[in-house]
């Protein structure tokens, strides 16, 4: 989409860093204790299995990052080291699915927050609403400028370390008993889940997800060869002390029994046992600039997607696309990632409405679903090592089966949080998949 190079080292690690960290880990983490029966140490073993897909993963497909020359992150990857008709099918589900899921989701928790902190009602069309309109704002900013969209992700992602490794050093020192469960609200007390626990692993899938949208700017990347291995390198392990320094930080002053009794607003509990009523305002600016941060990340590598693609001729009307003339709706590319997180939006707002996903949300599905093409390339980093191509065998065989191993155990997780809708949503995912396979195919046929 741009020829120069807007994006270094450290616009990569904190976009890595800043779509990971700041969305899930907020308004997961008693979806987390809820699965593990509050077991804290089963919650820290959950954050670890998901950092095995996250970091060894990365680590993995650093190797491809390093001999890849295709745009498109993944489907670059695929098409180089696979097949394009194969990369088609992995762009479809990636661009019709799976990133603007994400921003609807984000964008939705974000509308949560925003309530919370003006002390609007706990409506959710009210929700919704605000959320549509930080999806469209930031969509829009990007499209506008993409240095502004990368300035604002370096800021969000300072910004949301801040209160998240606070809450793990305040913990170590704070020596106040755990606070009382309001009398207004039900006790969740903890239970014993047996194996149910690997449930945990798809809301910390998401809580993880987002370090291959990285990929998506890998081409605007100044020394993509350099940088992009070791921007996978650095902000996952990076993400994995943060979540640790945060989960065991909120049990530790809270109590899981509070956190599960209380859900999403225990966070606040914590800036009002620091800082009074003011803390609460201040913990909720940060947790709501995290999240806007996930939507920006989101979006930016999301509008480049199908301009992508219609530079290998894998969407209709690829020549139209790639001409991306002046101003914001002749931007054909922005254009078709806009109105598909408008569409989701929509999905998402009747699934929420209706309660037809009983736990979790349509970004979960997809996430879950995305594992299956991280897998086929780990499997690939193997392959390449056995041809001599990579070279390093930590790189090359070891991280690949660890994160291979992470990938399974996650999607195993998904399953069995949620079986009805995870097939019902895997059909969906599979038939974008078949989609773009069949369009590619006749179209070079």
């Amino acid at each position: 989409m741009n020829e120069n190079k807007s994006y270094g080292l450290s616009t990569a690690t904190a976009m890595i860093v800043g779509i990971c960290v700041g969305s899930g880990i907020f308004f997961k983490v008693d979806d987390i204790l809820t699965f593990t029966g509050g077991n804290v140490f089963l919650g820290a073993l959950v954050f670890i299995i998901g950092a095995f897909s996250i970091i060894f993963g990365s680590i993995s497909l650093s190797n491809l990052a390093a001999i890849s020359n295709k745009s498109g992150g993944m489907v670059g990857y695929f098409e180089d080291f696979y097949s394009q008709s194969i990369a088609c099918a992995v762009g479809w589900f990636q661009t019709f699915l799976y990133y603007p899921t994400i921003a609807v989701v984000v964008a939705w928790a974000a509308g949560i927050y925003t309530c919370l902190l003006f002390g609007l009602p706990d409506n959710l069309d009210l929700q919704m609403g605000i959320g549509f309109i930080y999806l469209l704002f930031f969509y829009l900013m990007n499209i506008i400028s993409s240095k502004l969209g990368g300035q604002f992700q370096v800021i969000s992602s300072v910004v949301k370390l801040i209160p998240l490794i606070g809450v793990g050093i305040v913990a170590i020192f704070f020596k106040q008993p755990q606070p009382e469960i309001p009398a207004n609200v039900e006790p969740i007390h903890l239970t014993n889940v047996g194996m149910g626990w690997l449930a945990a692993l798809a809301p910390t899938a998401f809580s993880y997800d987002g370090w291959a949208i990285s990929l998506s700017i890998s081409d605007e990347v100044k020394n993509p060869k350099k940088n992009m291995p070791l921007a996978l390198t650095i902000a996952p392990i990076i993400v994995l002390f943060v979540y640790l320094s945060y989960f065991l930080g909120m049990n530790k002053i809270l109590g899981p029994e509070y956190i599960l009794s209380m859900g999403d607003g225990a966070v606040m509990t914590i800036g009002n046992l620091l800082l009074g009523k003011s803390g609460e305002v201040v913990i909720l600016v940060f947790i709501l600039i995290s999240m806007l941060g996930v939507v920006n990340g989101v979006s930016l590598g999301h509008i480049r997607m199908p301009y992508a693609l219609a530079t290998k001729e894998m969407i209709p009307s690829s020549k139209k696309v790639i001409q991306n003339n002046k101003g914001i709706f002749n931007n054909y590319s922005a254009m078709i990632g806009l109105f598909c997180g408008i569409f989701w939006f929509f999905i998402h707002y009747i699934t929420q409405k209706f309660g037809l996903i009983k736990t979790g949300d349509i970004s979960e599905i997809a996430i879950v679903f995305g594992y299956l093409f991280y897998s086929i390339l780990y499997i690939k980093v193997m392959m390449l090592y056995k041809q001599k191509v990579i070279h390093n065998f930590f790189t090359g065989i070891i991280s690949p089966i660890l994160a291979l191993i992470g990938g399974l155990i996650i999607i195993l997780g998904g399953f069995s949080s949620n079986p009805a809708s995870m097939t019902i949503f895997f059909g969906i995912c599979s038939f974008f998949c078949l989609s773009g396979y069949l369009f590619y195919k006749k179209q070079k046929s």
